[in-house]
């Protein structure tokens, strides 16, 4: 996959020193940011019926900064920060889920008033470490994110039956699930079977090693009340949507087929019972074509908000 450049009528300025002014607010007014986020605007909330569009931008703190064959895309905070604007100024973009560093970058840039937030937990699990399955929490705590008002925290869990990290990894999710849940605030879990190839991590997606680590998953913590699920998009979507009763949004990862393939596979995916809704990153802040715009906009088109039929 070859990436195109940001239309330039599309960035939010082409100005190089265009976000200097955060740095000069880090350096001089740090508490900035808690002001930011105590004055936003909250989300009204989740409702069944309305699915919820949330943008990822939670990847390069566990550094991966790939997307298709460019393996750097995502490493100018610029250009992420002016798609990720681009993105958010839709209306059907409900939110973020981000790591401290670009919450704190949006919540500064006023970006987030009327969105839900997600902080990014855990990012230890850095892309290629030689114990990448030891994926200690390294971002955002409950008591953060519930300082900072937002909704929920999600984790990465994968699972590696041949590695004694994961149960490291278990026992903190299921920490972090508790203590969110204390606040009364979503834990988003992903949740992968995964194995180390060549010194590489993959990802099972294989419906039954899907299913299977949803099973694991959903057990973690002391009460589920507030978990939710964050899946990839597989084959028998069906199927693996029956392993759950919880609210599920449905994950991007780097695209390795057309656009118009992933967008079918997820207007699949989003008729089924228990999708809650999308929560996508490279595939729509990275288009092939640049268009940023037109990818959300087309994303958005496939989400059901069937309750504002009977508002």
């Amino acid at each position: 996959m070859t990436l195109t450049p940001l239309a330039s009528n599309q960035a939010v300025n082409d100005d190089p020193r265009r976000y200097e002014h955060l740095s000069t607010i880090r350096l001089e007014d740090p508490d900035a940011v808690a002001r930011a986020a105590k004055a936003r605007r909250r989300h009204p909330g989740v409702k069944s019926g309305r699915q919820n569009f949330i943008v990822a931008a939670d990847h390069p703190a566990r550094g991966a900064l790939a997307v298709g064959s460019d393996p750097v895309a995502m490493a100018d905070r610029r250009q992420l920060l002016d798609r990720l604007q681009i993105a958010l100024a839709n209306p059907a973009v409900d939110g973020v889920l981000a790591s401290p560093d670009i919450m704190d970058d949006l919540l500064l840039l006023g970006a987030l008033n009327g969105k839900l937030v997600f902080g990014s937990m855990n990012r230890g699990g850095l892309a290629g470490l030689v114990n990448e399955f030891d994926d200690r929490f390294t971002g955002h705590t409950a008591a953060a994110l519930e300082a900072l008002g937002a909704d929920g925290g999600k984790m990465l869990t994968r699972i590696c039956l041949g590695d004694p990290d994961t149960v490291v990894t278990l026992e903190a999710t299921a920490k972090a699930i508790d203590s969110l849940a204390e606040r009364k605030l979503i834990a988003m879990v992903e949740p992968f079977l995964s194995v180390r190839e060549n010194g590489r991590v993959r990802n099972d997606l294989t419906p039954n090693a899907v299913i299977k680590s949803i099973a694991i998953a959903e057990g973690l913590g002391s009460t589920s009340a507030y978990t939710w699920m964050k899946l990839p998009v597989v084959a028998e979507m069906e199927r693996v949507m029956a392993a759950t009763t919880m609210p599920t949004v449905l994950l991007g990862g780097d695209p390795d087929s057309s656009q118009d393939e992933v967008f079918a596979s997820w207007q699949a995916a989003l008729a089924l019972p228990g999708v809650q809704g999308l929560t996508v990153g490279r595939t729509l802040l990275y288009p092939a074509d640049g268009d940023v715009a037109g990818a959300v906009a087309t994303a958005a088109s496939l989400l059901n908000h069937t309750s504002e039929a009977s508002e």
